[in-house]
This record gives C-alpha cells, sequence and structure tokens, in this order.
C-alpha cells in the first residue's frame, strides 16, 4: 500500500461522509431499522457507506473491502485490507447526542497501521500521517488539502491519579469492577471510537472494553492511538489486540497509555 496516497483518500471520504451525516442528523426526522442482530441502523449508515465503498473501491479496487453494512464483506479473507464503520455509534447518533465517528482503516497483518476517525457532529478530526504519526487536524476541514495538524502523543500517567474513559452505552457492572482495580482521578464516558482518540490525545490514560465490538468499531482509533505511541491489548492476557479474526469479532480489550501499570482481568 502507498501510505502518501492512502492518507488523503480516507481523510477526503471521511469528510463527505461525515457531510452526508450531519445532512440527516439536522433533518427533522430520519427512519431507524433493526438489523438481524437487534442492532440499529439508519440512512445516514447506509448512505455513508455508499460514499466510502465506492471512493475506496475506485482508488483501491484491488485491496480487500470489509465494511459492517455490507454482510457479504463480512466472509471476505486476507492478509491486508480495508476495513469501515461509517458510522459508528449510531445509538449516539440517533439519540442526537453526538458522540458519532465515521471510521476507516488499513490493516496489514493483524495491525491497524493506518486509519481515521472523525467526528463530523464534535469537529474533531484524527487520522495517522503517511508516516503512520498521529494527528487531530483543526477544523475547518478542506477535502482537497490538509490545514494544520498537531502530534498526538498519548500521556505519561500518574497511576496514583488515572484519567479513565469508558464506554457511554455499556458501562455496565463488569466495566465499574475492573475500573475499581486503579487509582482513579476522575473518569467519563464518551461513545463510539472516540473513546481511543482521547487516550491518543492524553485526555485519558486508559480506556477498558469488557463488551462484545466487532473490528470495524475499532480498527480506526486503535491505528490512531498506535500512532500517538498507545496500545490496545487483549483483556484476558493483555497480548496484542489482532484484526483478521474469524467474523471480525473482538474479545474484551484495554486502550491506553503504556506508561498504565496494567491490572489483571
Amino acid at each position: 500500500m502507498n501510505y502518501d496516497r492512502l492518507i488523503p483518500v480516507i481523510r477526503r471520504l471521511a469528510l463527505k461522509a461525515g457531510d452526508k451525516i450531519m445532512e440527516i442528523y439536522n433533518s427533522d426526522d430520519f427512519d431507524v431499522k433493526l438489523k438481524l442482530d437487534e442492532s440499529p441502523v439508519t440512512v445516514a449508515d447506509e448512505a455513508a457507506d455508499a460514499i466510502i465503498s465506492a471512493g475506496l473501491r475506485e482508488a483501491f479496487p484491488d485491496v480487500t473491502l470489509v465494511t459492517e453494512e455490507q454482510a457479504a464483506s463480512h466472509s471476505e479473507r486476507a492478509d491486508s485490507f480495508l476495513i469501515v464503520d461509517p458510522l459508528d455509534g449510531t445509538k449516539e447518533f440517533i439519540k442526537r447526542r453526538g458522540d458519532f465517528t465515521v471510521n476507516i482503516a488499513y490493516v496489514e497483518s493483524g495491525v491497524p497501521v493506518r486509519g481515521v476517525v472523525y467526528a463530523p457532529a464534535k469537529g474533531r478530526l484524527f487520522y495517522t500521517n503517511a508516516a503512520g504519526k498521529a494527528v487531530e487536524e483543526t477544523a475547518p476541514f478542506s477535502k482537497d488539502s490538509a490545514g494544520t495538524v498537531t502530534d498526538l502523543a498519548v500521556s505519561d500517567p500518574d497511576n496514583s491519579a488515572l484519567m479513565i474513559v469508558a464506554s457511554k452505552s455499556h458501562r455496565d457492572q463488569a466495566t465499574e469492577d475492573y475500573i475499581s482495580k486503579y487509582e482513579v482521578k476522575d473518569s467519563k464516558s464518551a461513545g463510539s471510537s472516540l473513546k481511543f482518540c482521547l487516550v491518543a490525545t492524553g485526555e485519558a490514560d486508559l480506556y477498558p472494553r469488557v463488551g462484545r465490538t466487532m473490528e470495524w468499531d475499532t480498527a480506526a482509533g486503535h491505528a490512531v492511538l498506535l500512532g500517538a505511541g498507545g496500545d490496545v491489548v487483549r483483556f484476558d492476557d493483555h497480548t496484542p489486540l489482532a484484526y483478521g479474526k474469524e467474523g471480525y469479532a473482538n474479545p474484551f480489550f484495554i486502550a491506553y497509555a503504556p506508561g498504565v501499570a496494567l491490572k489483571p482481568a
């Protein structure tokens, strides 16, 4: 993969999809349907997926594409592939809470090496540059060229006063039990892949996920966090969270700044 070519493409497609999502988000009403797994899907998910998929297939016709909204792609297998969640945080979108993102990532040999996370309602855009360094771009965003960017770096955490971020929609007792193993200065809840980005910016030190996710939910945020010096490991044995798994389902995991002294599950 030519990263100098990849990054402008996925950045532009994320912004285009974000425009369409916000057009629907700001409308008076929109339809909500349930998929086979009972998760919600809206016309915004489908419209964003159409924009991103068409753009990626045009730019990279020989690269395998896996996207949440196209079930047929979930049986695809490749060592390297593009993986997309066109609207992560659909529940936040439906409730008009703003914590939703557009996610596009590229995976090589099980590792999400490049990615973009765009939160259009919050005006925040995170991505890895061609060299793999994570950056946040400052609005307004031009689709033709990047504006002012800030390099991201994870925190140097104080293990006696950690900042924790957890899922807004899935903050259950198991999550609270794990968080209680740490000395916590403050904790907050956030939706979608923004949680990875908050660790990448140093706004949080630790994000534990004790609940179901799919690879398209996490790949782009994972790439951004890696590019900021962070890491994501399995909850059970603290080995790296790998991609390209059967069914693209994730185990529980922990995203963190490496200075955090991880507690056992």
